[in-house]
């Protein structure tokens, strides 16, 4: 089977020969070709011929079926320093500001910089931010999507980035984790009129647009996790806007997966009452409390697990003795390997050593023959 097929198959409940094998190598290729210290053989190949090189399918994250542009609004940008830059979005009702800050080692990775200001600082910014997006137009590229999908071929299937819901996009993107409930408590009716805008938007306006597209694998929703979203927070907020939206997806024969690189301990039932049929990136301990046992005593084989394998592992201080009986653990878990797609989470990191990811390889056609042993 190709990895294409075995995708697919996977999201089915289809026969499969073995488990997929997908990881994410786009940070540690980046991070060595910046830096100059590719391994030698790998110098003057693309991302997607180390990929092939080593035996992987490819994670094809790419997928898009529209663009947004904002009208009305006027964008200044300037530099506070060489690692901090300034984004003003000026409009008729008052004018909002972000700040993005890097450091010389994760540019030094090509890793981007991190959001430290959001746009909603005070209540008088709930209007301003409103405006914004109520004049954001959402433009289909199903000509897009079709072309980057013909060029994935058999090597993978495109996973397509839709965003987050609407209560995760306020609290993540637009007020910021350390202040949003504090925004919650004390500025309860302002918030709630911002999510309905917010959720009338996407059932409005891009929903029809997803569904109605070319793609079928849906990512939407990033970093849902027991700390930040937990069970009450789930249930009041993101459990009912997903449940109709895979829901529309699943009457399309569409998939609906989330971003899953957080602890998901506590929210692992909500993840599957809320329509999902995959968790990509899904991050195990010792990363974070949750582990693949737990995953599979929740779900079963009814939520696709593409993950498993925590990036950790890959690199130093871990021996090659400790990332060898950490495998074996993962398919002794994994067994049978119905509904897994084995990944890293999140990314494969600079300092891996890439011989590991070799060695996974030559382990997922040693134990991965469907159906693993138990």
């Amino acid at each position: 089977m190709t990895d294409r097929e075995r995708m697919l198959a996977v999201l089915q409940g289809d026969p499969i020969d073995r488990v997929p094998w997908i990881p994410r190598l786009l940070l540690w290729y980046n991070a060595r070709k910046k830096q100059g210290t590719l391994p030698a053989r790998y110098r003057d190949m693309s991302l997607r011929d180390i990929e092939r090189d080593l035996g992987l399918g490819t994670p094809a994250r790419d997928g898009i079926v529209f663009r947004s542009r904002m009208s009305g609004v006027e964008t200044r940008t300037h530099d506070i320093d060489a690692l901090t830059r300034r984004t003003e979005y000026v409009t008729p009702v008052g004018t909002v500001s972000t700040v993005f800050r890097g450091s010389e080692d994760l540019r030094a990775n090509g890793i981007a910089d991190l959001q430290v200001e959001f746009m909603l600082k005070t209540v008088e910014d709930y209007p301003v931010v409103q405006y914004i997006l109520e004049r954001t137009e959402y433009v289909p590229t199903y000509e897009e999507y079709g072309a980057y999908e013909a060029d994935i071929g058999d090597e993978g299937y495109p996973l397509v980035s839709c965003g987050d819901c609407p209560f995760h996009e306020w609290m993540r993107a637009l007020v910021g984790y350390n202040d949003a409930y504090y925004h919650l408590a004390d500025h309860a009716n302002e918030v709630e009129h911002l999510l309905r805008v917010m959720e009338g938007i996407d059932r409005d306006v891009v929903w029809p647009i997803v569904v109605d597209s070319p793609g079928r694998m849906v990512l939407h929703g990033v970093h849902l996790s027991s700390q930040m979203t937990p069970p009450p927070i789930f249930n009041e907020y993101i459990t009912p806007y997903y449940r109709d939206l895979s829901a529309a997806l699943h009457a399309k024969e569409k998939y609906l997966a989330m971003h899953a690189d957080n602890d998901t301990t506590q929210i692992l039932g909500h993840i599957e009452q809320s329509g999902f049929d995959m968790v990509e990136c899904f991050v195990t301990a010792p990363m974070v409390s949750t582990t693949l046992q737990m995953a599979r005593e929740a779900w079963g084989d009814r939520v696709v697990i593409w993950g498993a394998i925590p990036s950790v592992i890959l690199e130093d201080p871990y021996t090659d003795e400790e990332f060898e009986d950490y495998m074996r653990g993962v398919f002794r878990d994994a067994a049978p390997g119905a509904a897994l797609v084995l990944g890293v989470a999140d990314n494969v990191m600079p300092d891996a050593k890439i011989e590991r990811i070799r060695r996974v390889t030559e382990m997922v056609e040693e134990f991965g023959r469907y159906p693993i042993a138990e």
